[in-house]
């Protein structure tokens, strides 16, 4: 049974567990006579465990309460606070890159960042969670009052209804505890950081607990003319109404304003950028906005306990994010040389049109509310762990029709002129889509032994979805029941050694037609359905966990069909089918030294099309391997010293659909340090991160957004410096 409020214990800074020997005679001394003089007790050893770390023993994101990573069907790595504290990740990026299943696609600086996951992008609709309730993706969550971020890799369609192959990201958010904390913190472009961290326990019975988080940042970017500012603050509460009855709510709310940065195209469609650098913005117009993102997410859970074995949960949340969109937009400008009529590529001179792009009160809103009741039983001679409950999901989105107005040219060895701007009226603002979601689930864990388990169970989906485009005059409504069943076989030989296979299936709401190109632009197509096996292994050895997982993924393929003359058609046709190893190794590989390692590879493929020049080759922007090494060495000769490492690695990957343009494989090196010392009596943490040591250029991410193909460099050599004061 899991205590209604754990504990709250100071994580140690030592390098390893410190032993205790307890001789249990001299408690007895005294006590006893003679007989005691003729009974020797076995002295007994006491470990004391290590909760400093970057190894996590369970998560929430692939069930509906807290499970051990070992017992999960799944493949889950959770990036706790410990490992985003010493990388003094700001941002998801940051944190997802100790994860070599994730990549990026479609992230520039200044803009929410979008992600794949095995291969298959997320969606900003589904498939990201604080708490396990669906947040609107398009925001840059702060990180400040999150206490591990958990990626669960695959089809999540017993876990949340409608939502990507590629799978889930959870936040989870601290809890209430006793701590007062400042951290200060400031990079080698003198951006300032200021963030405190305080709760505590009160009332009667101190039954009420409380946390704040506040943050501001002066943003100085690696981009020139693209410094901004962001504000932070949020709140959670904890309140033990009973023994068996607890309450938690939290709120937090963001406002960044930063300008954004356009990504470069391929030259003529047929090369990569040459002499591209990560620091130049393109498109500069001295009068241009930056974007502004305001996000507001709140949610509630109730819980209570029946008895030992029966609990009820009841939560809800909404999720509420407006985008003051504008940039100076570099994009196109190909009009001789280009491979295709439509010009959406810069020139092979490396020449491009500027747009004055607006689209202001882009108001996106997810509202979630789900009741669950799970608990533990006995029938028929096997043990079973029952989860049943419903939810009900609405996603809103409204925005006026975009301005993308042409003023001027330039080139990306050159800063261009200033050009007058648009100054015609902005567009109405339309509902585009109206989503509702309505879901029945199940899953059963049934213990037929202490070796062998299997979980099955489903969803039961009810879809009813409206869409709006009012440029081509067109309305969908889509109504579709699907029910997607989970089953997984595990099998334990020892208890720390767990092998499973598992079968899933999805359903996945529909892409966006491209602005530019397709007859049926802004079009937002019917859900697609996609499927899922996989099988893997899992190990705990002392303090190290180690996994390996194969799988293969399938689902509808959306592009712009060629249709001849220069059109276009966003459709559904085909399949993309990935197939894939992950391996991880995480914990204490020695009493100083723990690490956090992964590697994965991919073989994604296109078939079905009718489109043959998209078919046998690597799919877009999906590297076959990437890799991720991060290291954390206590230094003997000085107490609290530790030398931090890390790295990451890419294969090569296609940035076309056609197979013709690959950008080159990298390896990024990065270095650092934490101190942890008392100062007039507080604890003080310094941390030094050095990213990309070697000031590396390369492409980061070559992918696809709304139709078009962008590309993005990684960041230069960054330097961060903190200090973290605990009273």
């Amino acid at each position: 049974m899991t205590p209604i409020r754990p504990l709250a214990l100071a994580p140690e800074r030592t390098a390893g567990p410190t032993l205790n020997r307890l001789a249990l005679g001299l408690l007895l001394a005294g006590t006893a006579g003679a007989a005691s003089a003729a009974t020797e007790l076995p002295t007994q050893t006491v470990s004391a465990r290590q909760d400093y770390g970057y190894r996590s023993d369970s998560a929430s994101v692939a069930s509906f309460d807290e499970a051990p990573l070992l017992d999960t069907p799944a493949s889950i790595s959770v990036i706790n606070e410990d490992m985003i504290k010493d990388q003094q990740a700001r941002l998801l990026s940051e944190v997802l890159r100790n994860d070599a299943s994730v990549g990026q696609s479609y992230a520039p600086v200044g803009y929410y960042e979008n992600f794949e996951v095995r291969g298959f992008s997320l969606n900003a609709a589904s498939s990201y969670k604080i708490n396990g309730r669906t947040i609107t993706g398009e925001q840059n969550v702060a990180l400040e009052n999150k206490q591990r971020v958990e990626v669960l890799k695959g089809l999540s369609g017993l876990q949340s209804g409608v939502s990507e192959p590629g799978g889930l990201i959870n936040y989870v958010t601290k809890r209430p505890t006793d701590i007062r904390s400042v951290t200060v913190s400031t990079d080698d472009r003198g951006s300032g950081y200021l963030a405190t961290d305080v709760g505590g326990w009160f009332g009667s019975e101190q039954q009420f607990g409380l946390r704040a988080n506040l943050a501001h940042e002066d943003l100085h970017s690696y981009v020139e003319h693209a410094n901004g500012q962001r504000d932070f603050a949020s709140l959670a509460f904890d309140w033990n109404i009973s023994p068996n009855a607890l309450l938690q709510l939290d709120i937090e709310y963001q406002n960044k304003e930063q300008r954004s940065a356009p990504g470069y195209q391929l030259l003529g469609g047929t090369a990569l950028p040459h002499h591209a650098s990560p620091k130049k913005l393109l498109a500069h117009q001295s009068g241009s906005k930056p974007v502004t993102n305001e996000s507001l997410n709140i949610s509630g859970n109730f819980e209570y306990r029946f008895n030992d074995d029966w609990k009820g949960n009841l939560s809800a949340s909404r999720s509420r994010v407006v985008i003051d969109d504008y940039s100076s937009f570099a994009w196109g400008g190909c009009t001789t040389g280009c491979i295709n009529d439509n010009g959406n590529y810069f020139s092979p001179e490396g020449n491009y049109d500027i747009y004055d792009f607006r689209s202001p009160d882009d108001t996106r809103r997810n509202d979630e509310v789900q009741a669950v009741l799970s608990g533990r039983f006995d029938a028929g001679g096997l043990g079973h762990e029952l989860s049943l409950g419903t939810s009900a999901f609405r996603r809103v989105v409204n925005n006026r029709d975009q301005v993308m107005h042409p003023i001027g040219d330039g080139n990306i060895d050159s800063e261009p002129a200033d050009f007058s701007r648009y100054n015609g009226p902005l567009g109405d603002s339309h509902r585009r889509l109206d989503s509702r979601q309505y879901g029945l689930f199940l899953s059963d864990r049934i213990s037929f032994n202490e070796q062998w388990q299997t979980v099955l169970g489903g969803r039961e989906v009810r879809l009813d979805e409206k869409a709006s485009n009012t440029l081509s005059g067109t309305d969908r409504h889509t109504q579709r029941y699907m029910f997607l069943p989970q089953a997984a076989l595990i099998y334990k030989p020892m208890a720390n050694l767990s092998l499973y296979t598992q079968y899933g299936k999805g359903l996945s709401l529909g892409g966006q037609a491209p602005w530019f190109i397709t007859t049926n632009k802004f079009e937002i197509l019917a859900p697609t359905v996609s499927r899922q096996i996989e099988t893997g292994i899992k190990y705990d050895w002392q303090r190290m966990s180690f996994t390996a997982a194969l799988f293969q993924m399938r689902q509808a393929y959306q592009y712009a069909r060629p249709d001849g003359n220069g059109q276009f058609t966003y459709i559904q046709q085909g399949q993309q089918k990935n197939t894939g190893l992950e391996l991880s190794a995480n914990g204490w590989a020695t009493q100083r030294l723990q690490v956090a390692a992964s590697v994965a590879a991919i073989r994604a493929r296109v078939e079905g099309t009718g489109t043959p020049a998209y078919e046998g080759h690597q799919a877009l922007n999906v590297p076959r391997l990437r890799a991720s090494l991060q290291g954390d060495y206590a230094l003997p000769w000085l107490d609290g010293l530790a030398l931090l490492g890390g790295m990451q690695y890419s294969a090569s990957k296609y940035a076309d659909r056609t197979g013709n343009v690959s950008a080159g494989s990298y390896a990024i090196f990065n270095i650092g340090s934490r101190y942890s010392t008392r100062i007039d009596g507080y604890d003080t943490v310094f941390r030094l991160t050095v990213d990309n040591l070697f000031d590396k250029r390369y492409w980061r991410d070559v992918g696809e957004y709304l139709g078009d193909d962008y590309l993005f460099q990684g960041a230069p050599l960054t330097a961060r410096l903190s200090a973290s004061i605990n009273f």
